[in-house]
């Protein structure tokens, strides 16, 4: 911990640190208001809100060490070696601080200026909602020489703070295992996505270690399965990570750290030869998914120094057209992490920061860093200028065959692609498209689909691989083409070149079917990349879905049934019992039409996987590994992740 950290008020924490906001009754029935929703994300939202305690202990130079284990009934243990949550009587509440903390919705020290600077967590609700939206939670805190614990139901105390020893150990423990009555969907923690999460944790916070611990599940040599997350260089370390998959066009990682006008800003960035931007930020750990005040600041630094630099090199003289912001981003994959005392947040997901002053601060950051480093590596700075030339030559032939899509993207059955067999309803948000796989199985949904609401486009094998493919390639490619015409979405503004338009599209939900098998998986897998490449919008607005197929019709005289895994069909052998024959569908053509339609796409019965984006940056780095050059990250992927045999990768 740096000294900055240790010197602000390391001795101030106490009762009196802590202010009760409001009352937490409210928390239980209406628990997506506070974590939002009670599915998957919200559920390991929990684990983050506790997590982000023992974070802003450390941003505030108190705290080393932070363990997550996730125990054999699915209960979460978090632990640190920070200070210990106060336990002495609390004025105005007339109880432990420790049980305010618990038990009153908004209470906590990060309200309190004098006991942190900047603190995580997007709302502030903290460990008392996890208490209310638990069956059960257990806080023991190691504090000034002596152990204290509490234990609640539900949110409420079972009994008052008590004093159960002595230790020379210092920091809080808290141990809780969601409700079930809340969390009906699934109570089942994932060890990759709180790994993804802790991971990124380390590396915004460098000098922190992160333990995971997953006592469900033990190695060959005994050992709970885990891993330590530690970061020496932060942010240059996750750009680093981020583009493990991707090939650098320079030596060496771009970053800055430092604070102006009072706001600490970090930032790390570097060029590789994809075509895909990527930019990611940051406002005290949270991930600013719609960007915000730091972000147009990282542009705007960004565009004016290599601007600056590219006409005072001469570089840009020939070249015919002027040269865009989205062409000194095309190939940049960049971090912006910046904390800033008191956010302001915007937009639908409450992930957009509105803080007018730190824009100039991560500008003048950007600024500062890149002059330098042009100065001081002209080789890879001509490098760069190079790169932006080519792109700005692409988007210049990409506007082009944009415009073309443009086109044909009409209202009117006209300008529709041929092979779309459309719907007779005109309302969007009745409407459902079906991107189908191949010609054969197109014809079989067309004939089983219910035509009053359903849409059926086939898509002519394999289509084209966005991820390797130059801008103006992936509007040109005919199968992309259709897709847009047939959603009637349109991309390009005169401000954004990359803007999406949705105002006119034509279905909102929007199903991927393809073969359950390992071509029909690459093929899913290959839309799935275009959407989130250059229609990331539609899987943030829940528009995607993946059609699930069966694999199995298990059938013994008149009765049959399908199967959608290996699991299901062992069970109906067993329930069939001598005699049951099975056949195993390769594919959607080896279905007849009523078939498709009971088991894949009749909205009683089928069913549908939502597609969402719990972390982009993770998102981020799997894509470009799945259908980048690098093969043994692949590899390595596909057979820790597969469900079918005999992958090549």
């Amino acid at each position: 911990m740096s000294e900055k950290r240790e010197e602000f008020n390391k001795d101030n924490y106490s009762a009196d640190s802590i202010q009760a906001l409001e009352g937490m009754e409210h928390v239980r029935m209406r628990p997506s208001m506070y974590i939002g929703d009670v599915g998957v994300r919200g559920l390991h939202h929990l684990v983050y809100e506790v997590v982000d305690n023992s974070i802003d202990e450390a941003l505030a130079g108190h705290c080393d060490n932070i363990t997550v284990i996730i125990n054999e009934d699915n209960s979460i243990t978090t632990e640190d070696d920070g200070r210990g949550i106060p336990v002495d009587l609390h004025k105005k509440e007339g109880v432990s601080a420790l049980e305010v903390v618990m038990t009153k919705i908004g209470a906590g020290g990060k309200f309190d200026k004098d006991s942190y600077k900047v603190s995580g967590g997007l709302h502030g609700v903290g460990v008392s909602c996890v208490n209310a939206l638990s069956e059960h939670l257990k806080a023991t805190v190691y504090r000034k020489g002596e152990i204290w614990e509490q234990e609640y139901e539900r949110g409420k105390a079972t009994y008052p703070v008590k004093r159960v020893g002595e230790t020379e150990k210092r920091g809080t423990i808290v141990t809780f295992k969601p409700d079930p009555t809340i969390f009906t969907q699934t109570l089942e923690y994932s060890y990759d996505t709180l790994a993804s999460r802790l991971r990124e944790l380390a590396y915004l916070n460098k000098g922190i270690t992160i333990h995971l611990v997953d006592r469900r599940h033990k190695k060959e040599d005994g050992e709970f399965d885990g891993e330590t997350f530690h970061s020496k260089e932060g942010l240059s370390e996750f750009i680093k990570f981020l583009d493990g998959n991707r090939e650098p066009l320079m030596k060496d990682v771009i970053s800055f750290e430092g604070e102006k006008n009072g706001v600490p800003v970090e930032v790390a960035m570097v060029y590789n030869t994809s075509y895909a931007e990527n930019l990611h930020s940051y406002v005290n750990n949270i991930n600013t998914h719609e960007g915000g005040t730091h972000l147009s600041g990282f542009r705007r630094g960004l565009t004016h120094t290599l601007k600056k630099y590219a006409d005072e090199s001469g570089m840009l003289d020939k070249l015919k057209f002027d040269v865009s912001g989205d062409d000194f981003r095309e190939g940049l994959t960049a971090i912006v992490s910046v904390k800033v005392q008191e956010p302001q947040f915007e937009g639908q997901t409450k992930t957009k920061l509105g803080n007018r002053e730190v824009s100039a601060a991560v500008s003048q950051s950007v600024s500062e860093m890149l002059t330098d480093y042009l100065e001081e590596n002209p080789e890879d700075a001509k490098t760069i200028v190079q790169k932006v030339i080519l792109a700005a030559q692409a988007r210049h032939a990409a506007q082009k065959a944009r415009e073309m899509v443009q086109r044909k993207t009409v209202m009117s059955i006209g300008g529709l692609p041929g092979k779309l067999s459309d719907c007779s309803e005109q309302d969007p948000e009745k409407c459902e498209i079906y991107l189908v796989e191949g010609d054969s199985a197109g014809g079989t949904a067309k004939m089983g689909r219910d035509r009053n609401f359903q849409a059926i486009l086939p898509l002519r094998g394999k289509i084209l691989n966005v991820e390797k493919a130059m801008t103006h390639k992936v509007f040109e490619n005919e199968e992309i083409k259709n897709m847009f015409t047939a959603l009637g979405v349109t991309i390009g503004t005169e401000e954004d070149s990359k803007a999406l338009n949705l105002s006119k599209l034509r279905y909102h939900k929007i199903v991927i079917m393809c073969d359950a098998d390992i071509d029909g998986a690459h093929i899913e897998t290959l839309i799935l990349t275009f959407f989130f490449r250059y229609m990331k919008e539609l899987i943030e607005k829940g528009h995607i879905y993946i059609a699930t197929p069966p694999l199995y019709l298990v059938k013994k005289g008149a009765k049959k049934e399908y199967a959608w895994n290996d699991e299901e069909r062992l069970a109906l052998m067993e329930q069939y019992g001598d005699g049951a024959k099975i056949q195993r569908y390769k594919g959607l053509g080896e279905m007849n039409a009523s078939q498709l339609w009971d088991t894949t796409m009749n909205p009683e019965f089928r069913t549908l996987r939502q597609i969402h984006i719990d972390n982009g940056v993770e998102a981020d780095r799997v894509f470009s590994m799945l259908m980048g050059d690098e093969v043994p990250p692949r590899r390595e992927f596909i057979e820790k992740n597969a469900i079918y045999a005999n992958i090549d990768a």
